[in-house]
């Protein structure tokens, strides 16, 4: 029979509110896909060449999942008090019809199970798919193929340890249910939904105080971190625990104005304040604002670690990206370090090993450069010359315009790399002809893969390996730089949508719940509206704005903390490289409106639901 009960409960308990199990779906998918992708993707690849990088990313992301575990505990635990808020007439129900308050926490520990053995296939499931998205995602830094390593697969050791701690969270969560009804009594659960907040109006001095108090702490926080920079203003305490209690202080004398402030501003606007059902629509929303002002506040910082995370993570992992094309323009990059002594032909070299360069090579190029003479040159503080058509040949094969300028011309202004790897030689450029007058210093030949790039790479490599050759050589190549520069590009974009992620789900959740809650005890507002006359519309248009106040707000503040917190982020990775705002904020901007949005979406269409049902 309880078993029945059950799941009849918890059937009818999805349509209403379903953002719970959304919750807990989306909190299985997140663990999943972050402890799956260690033996995926480019995290295999890497793993298989022994990458240092791979064991920290492992020991961060095992760290990271013990603390997003807390987090997801904790917005669990607070989402299933929700549930039981609204279920106090219904449990108070059981209790009369003989129940004992044993077989009710029987009843919602069988309850709990169920739900936890749904949520927990639906984000596997989920789960399995976004980690194979995530994987994709990490194989596409590589700039060649390795597609054979993408494949749709499930990790038996992540599912393990997602099992393990959601388990212990529900088992949490099944106590936490029982000692709830046990210690409640019969009358607080028969009228628990009559006990409803009430509005209490403020005057209007102490919110505008308030208002202006809290822009002034945000005011000196921004420009303490505007001003000593992210670096100085993190890591030093004396300036960040100031700088961070001011924000904190801020934003929440902000929320904390608004049961007033508001009030009395719409009110001095009768047009607005009268029109359709504003009235309600405002004393509703404000009545939450006035005693839920922490709960906003807190939303609000978490908001704001989710937007700056993510966007940081992908600013980070961008510039290390350009940093890495800029330091490999071409597949490979061999250098005769003893062209004073002898010039090879490279190519040559290598067709007489075996290797054929005319199918595996798209293109190559010799270049030698030559000991600069400032007699000859008539340029000065530069240790070598090169040739101009050599020079234009590479820039070419980079899809570059030929240099037009004048001859000689040192080169230190042009910022470029033409070679894959350190040159390591300050150069003047020169006309062909003066090349004759020089000696040469130092031969550098470069090469593009024309197929298969990881096999063509480690077919030319054992060849140059076995090749006994009378001189010195340093050879560099794409691949190698592009493995060095992966854990740094992983580890950002890891980390960060991890938390990132995290942090989103949480706010949003919590908002989500809260409006149910208040959609709930609306009910029978709307319903009484209905009976006075009020249209459908005009009643389905008051639970969505509600709505609507409660979510935007929060995200409205934290963008404003965000634009200045990522000005300060970008000053800060911009010391590594340019940072490409717009690829971070369109890529945070989409994660937003996903989650952020979709949480909105599902909480609207519920409250309208319970309004129209009312």
């Amino acid at each position: 029979m309880f078993s029945k009960l059950a799941i009849r409960s918890v059937h009818r308990s999805f349509r209403d509110y379903g953002v719970y199990f959304l919750t807990l779906t989306f909190g299985v998918c997140l663990f999943y896909t972050f402890n799956a992708i260690k033996g995926q993707g480019a995290m295999a690849y890497l793993a298989q060449r022994e990458h240092p990088a791979v064991e920290v990313i492992h020991i961060l992301v095992d760290v990271f999942s013990m603390f997003v575990a807390v987090v997801l505990a904790c917005l669990i635990l607070y989402a299933n008090r929700f549930l039981l808020r609204r279920r106090k007439r219904e449990l108070g129900t059981y209790l009369l019809l003989g129940l004992s308050q044993g077989q009710v926490s029987r009843l919602l520990f069988l309850e709990t199970g169920v739900i936890g053995l749904v949520s927990l296939g639906a984000g596997l499931a989920l789960g399995v798919l976004a980690s194979f998205g995530l994987s994709a995602l990490t194989l596409s830094m590589f700039e060649m193929n390795l597609e054979g390593m993408l494949a749709l697969s499930f990790s038996i050791q992540a599912a393990g340890k997602t099992l393990l701690s959601f388990g212990l969270i529900f088992l949490l969560v099944m106590v936490f249910s029982g000692v709830r009804v046990s210690t409640s009594r019969l009358i607080d659960l028969i009228y628990g939904q009559r006990k409803h907040e009430v509005l209490k109006v403020r005057s209007l001095t102490p919110a505008v105080i308030q208002l202006v108090a809290g822009i002034l702490c945000l005011t000196a926080s921004y420009a303490t971190l505007l001003t000593f920079g992210m670096a100085i203003a993190v890591a030093v305490l004396p300036i960040c625990i100031p700088m961070l209690t001011l924000g904190t202080v801020g934003t929440l004398l902000i929320f904390r104005s608004l049961s007033g402030f508001v009030m009395k501003l719409v009110q001095g606007r009768p047009s607005l304040y009268y029109k359709n059902l504003n009235l309600f629509t405002l004393r509703q929303w404000l009545s939450k604002v006035h005693t839920t002002y922490l709960a906003q506040t807190v939303v609000c910082i978490l908001l704001l670690l989710a937007i700056g995370i993510t966007a940081s993570s992908v600013g980070l992992n961008n510039t290390i990206a350009s940093q890495s094309g800029y330091q490999a323009p071409f597949d490979i990059t061999a250098q005769n370090l003893s062209g004073e002594e002898v010039l090879v032909d490279f190519e040559q070299v290598l067709q007489d090993a075996g290797f054929d360069t005319q199918e595996k090579l798209a293109w190559s190029h010799s270049t030698v450069f030559y000991y600069n003479d400032p007699q000859v040159t008539g340029v000065e503080n530069a240790s070598a010359a090169l040739r101009v058509s050599d020079y234009d040949a590479l820039r070419l094969r980079q899809g570059k315009p030929a240099y037009s300028g004048a001859l000689p011309y040192r080169a230190d202004q042009l910022n470029e790399e033409l070679t894959t790897g350190s040159l390591g030689l300050s150069y003047v450029l020169i006309p062909d002809e003066m090349a004759g007058q020089l000696s040469p210093c130092r031969q550098v030949w470069s090469a593009d893969y024309a197929d298969n790039k990881q096999a063509t790479e480690e077919e030319i490599m054992d060849t140059i390996l076995s090749l006994d050759v009378p001189f010195a050589s340093w050879i560099t190549t794409r691949l190698n730089i592009y493995q060095d520069l992966m854990g740094s590009k992983m580890l950002a974009l890891f980390l960060g949508l991890y938390l990132g992620f995290t942090f989103l789900l949480a706010a949003a959740a919590v908002l989500a719940l809260q409006q149910l809650s208040q959609g709930a005890d609306n009910a029978g507002r709307y319903a009484l509206l209905r009976r006075l006359g009020a249209e459908e519309r005009m009643v389905a248009r008051s639970a969505t704005q509600q709505v609507a106040l409660a979510i935007l707000l929060p995200l409205i503040l934290a963008l404003v903390h965000s634009v200045v917190g990522m000005k300060a982020a970008n000053d800060l990775i911009a010391t590594a490289g340019k940072v490409d705002s717009v690829s971070s904020s369109a890529v945070t901007a989409l994660v937003l409106v996903v989650v952020y949005g979709g949480y909105f979406l599902a909480t609207a269409l519920a409250c309208r639901r319970m309004a129209k049902y009312a």
